[in-house]
C-alpha cells in the first residue's frame, strides 16, 4: 500500500501548494483504490487524496474498507507524516468502523505509523449517531 500511495503523488495536481499527497485505500474485497490531491484556484473545490480514493471506490459500489495509506510532502519529497485532514477523517467515519479501520501514515517503506480511525478522530460523528 505504501508503494502505491507514493506512486500516486506523481498524479497530484498541485500548482499552488506544491504539496503532493497520495493515498491507497484497501477495500474489504481486496481491491485497492488510489487517489491524489487535486487543487483548484478557488481553494474550496480542492479535493484531498484520501477523499479521491474513497469517492472512486464508492462510485464503483464499494463501501466497506480495511485501511488506507497516506503519504505526502512538498514537491513530492517525503520528509514527515501527512495526516488526513478533518474532512477526510469525517468521510472515513461515514464508511469505516472507527475501531477497526487502519490509517497508515508513511515517510518511506520502512518508516510508518499505524493508527485506528478512532485514534485520529476520538469523538467522531457517524451513521450510528443518527440511528
Amino acid at each position: 500500500m505504501i508503494d502505491q500511495a507514493i506512486r500516486q503523488m506523481d498524479f497530484s495536481y498541485v500548482p499552488y501548494s506544491r504539496f503532493r499527497v497520495g493515498a491507497a485505500l484497501l477495500a474489504k474485497n481486496g481491491k485497492l483504490y488510489t487517489g491524489c490531491n487535486i487543487e483548484n484556484a478557488a481553494y474550496t473545490p480542492t479535493n484531498c487524496a484520501e477523499r479521491t480514493a474513497f469517492f472512486k471506490a464508492v462510485s464503483e459500489g464499494v463501501t466497506e474498507f480495511d485501511g488506507i495509506c497516506v503519504v505526502g510532502g512538498k514537491d513530492g519529497v517525503l520528509t514527515d507524516y501527512a495526516s488526513p485532514c478533518g474532512v477526510c477523517r469525517q468521510v472515513m467515519m461515514e464508511f469505516c468502523d472507527p475501531d477497526e479501520f487502519q490509517i497508515i501514515l508513511a515517510k518511506s517503506r520502512q518508516e510508518y505509523k499505524i493508527y485506528t480511525l478512532r485514534e485520529l478522530l476520538p469523538q467522531g460523528f457517524g451513521p450510528a449517531d443518527l440511528a
